[in-house]
């Protein structure tokens, strides 16, 4: 009952510790392994952002609030609850994923810079992607799952190793599975020293100037970002940058001083809805789980939950699961 994973980003991984925990012995195949996967570009925050449709998104996104909300509580994970504001120029009305936020509610006017009419504040989980992954990569390996580096050309690959396979492999699912419903969305971040009082700001509204966002992590801050539909470029541009901290000044209290440490460019999965279903070709299996556009970190163990359960539901249950031994409590 062998389970063969493709891809080592927050998604492969985190369909590789609860495949595990349910009692499947599990092997990722990945090409690329953290610290050089796009998760590792993440920002990253609990933020429904750029993933469809809403119903099944806000679903997977409210259970990964709930595993994150715990993993804040264990050592080591980089998890930790952050406050802040989601900021709007004209009155709104509460976000479509606002009912998975306990204690999400309306920011006053001290808690919006200028210029912004409205806004929701709320706490949720910040990740520091550095720590995390190596975290999550720990724990598929402390539970016996097994890691092998090598690029996968199609599906067959790695059906002739076992007729089990979850295909987490993103941008990648183009050429594996030939999916052109799949294109990149370009996203340019800088880090930066940290930035006094540790609240987030996030504005993804702003079409005519863009978007920015200001995500405070353990050891720097993130600032952002873009979103180029198409472009799959991985080179810095300098422009962009200038651009992140003139956008990212304006909601900073005048004088705050900007120290960029890192310039890193990423690539969303981007897709018109995000990809999780299984599929049967004669004896062989593959659930998908790819296509989650911005969403990534918020919507993994979500996903990750329900392809254990199309797995279950396809080739029958594993023996002996641990689920009881979950780190994260849940």
């Amino acid at each position: 009952m062998r389970v063969i994973v493709l891809g080592c980003g927050v998604s492969g991984l985190s369909c590789g510790v609860r495949l595990l925990e349910a009692g499947y012995p599990v092997e990722i195949w990945a090409r690329e392994l953290p610290p050089h996967t796009t998760s590792d570009v993440a920002a990253a925050i609990w933020y429904p952002y750029r993933a469809w449709p809403q119903a099944r998104v806000n679903a997977w996104a409210a259970r990964t609030l709930q595993v994150l909300d715990a993993l804040a509580d264990v050592p080591d994970t980089g998890v930790r609850r952050v406050a802040g504001v989601d900021l709007v120029r004209e009155p709104a009305e509460e976000p479509w994923w606002g009912g998975a936020v306990p204690g999400l509610r309306r920011a006053t006017p001290e808690e919006r810079p200028p210029g912004y009419a409205d806004g929701f504040a709320f706490a949720v989980p910040v990740i520091t992607m550095p720590r995390y992954l190596p975290w999550l990569l720990g724990r598929f390996e402390a539970l016996g799952g097994r890691m092998t580096r090598r690029a996968v050309g199609s599906l067959d690959e790695a059906w002739a190793a076992s007729p089990w396979v979850v295909n987490c492999t993103g941008l990648g699912a183009r050429e594996l599975v030939d999916d052109p419903t799949l294109f990149p969305v370009r996203g340019e971040v800088l880090a930066v020293a940290p930035l006094g009082p540790a609240r987030f700001l996030l504005d993804d509204r702003d079409e005519a100037r863009g978007m920015t966002y200001i995500i405070p992590r353990e050891h720097d801050c993130i600032l952002g970002g873009t979103a180029e539909e198409g472009n799959a470029s991985l080179e810095p541009d300098a422009r962009a940058a200038r651009a992140i901290l003139e956008r990212a000044a304006r909601l900073l209290p005048e004088g705050t001083r900007l120290e960029v440490r890192q310039h890193r460019v990423g690539l969303r999965p981007g897709r018109p809805t995000v990809r999780l279903e299984a599929e049967a070709r004669g004896p062989h299996h593959v659930v998908h789980n790819y296509g989650h556009g911005g969403a990534g970190v918020t919507l993994s163990w979500g996903c990750a939950e329900e392809v254990v359960a199309l797995l279950s539901r396809h080739v029958g249950p594993a023996e002996n699961p641990a689920s009881s031994g979950r780190t994260d409590g849940s």
